[in-house]
């Protein structure tokens, strides 16, 4: 119970920094209320550039990250020879992911007001199972060469996450970061029903 618990509570705190608001209030305004509204790396860079939006970049997936690895230390730190989490840590990295992202989603630092959790999700399965992560950036770099556009590699790179998953650990572990993709699906989904209520 303790590695699950301090996977819950250490990962929703890792995702409740409010990373991009606290960069857009260094150029003088809150994401929240400009472009999609979205307090996130695409809307920054909309709004600022590529480069004022690293940062946020950065953040926004090193929360999945850091959280995934207390997690799998808390755990033992059970992994495969390719890195990739098994055992009994298996259940606590998820969670904190998990948490993570729905740190990320409902901030405790930012009035429960926060973004999509695609970074913290891509940065905790950088953890979980680190050849399908690489994979999925070689699937994003050659699909954006291809396309001439980063918007539709990353989508091919986190989209066929799963896909890449299956070829190195079982299929309930790959049901499990389908599970993590549906709180995605959740948040784009609040987004698009907020866009259409009447202000």
């Amino acid at each position: 119970m303790v590695p699950v618990l301090v996977a819950v509570i250490g990962g929703y705190l890792l995702g409740s920094v409010p990373v991009a608001v606290l960069v857009a209030r260094a150029h003088g305004f809150d994401p929240r209320a400009v472009g999609d509204r979205n307090p996130g790396f695409w809307n920054m860079k909309e709004q600022l550039g590529w480069r004022a939006a690293v940062p946020v970049f950065a953040g926004d997936t090193l929360k999945g990250t850091f959280a995934a690895l207390a997690a799998l230390l808390v755990s033992g730190a059970h992994t495969t020879g390719f890195g990739v989490v098994t055992g009994d840590s298996v259940l606590p990295v998820y969670l904190a992911t998990a948490a993570a992202m729905i740190g990320h989603a409902w901030p405790v630092f930012a009035g429960f007001r926060g973004g999509r959790s695609i970074l913290a999700f891509v940065g905790g399965f950088a953890v979980i199972c680190p050849p399908a992560f690489l994979l999925g950036v070689a699937v994003l770099v050659v699909t954006a060469l291809a396309t001439r556009s980063f918007a539709i590699g990353a989508r091919a790179g986190v989209f066929g996450i799963p896909v890449l998953q299956l070829l190195f650990t079982p299929v309930e572990y790959v049901a499990g970061t389908g599970a993590l993709m549906c709180l995605i699906g959740l948040r784009f989904g609040q987004a698009a029903r907020a866009a259409r209520s009447p202000s």
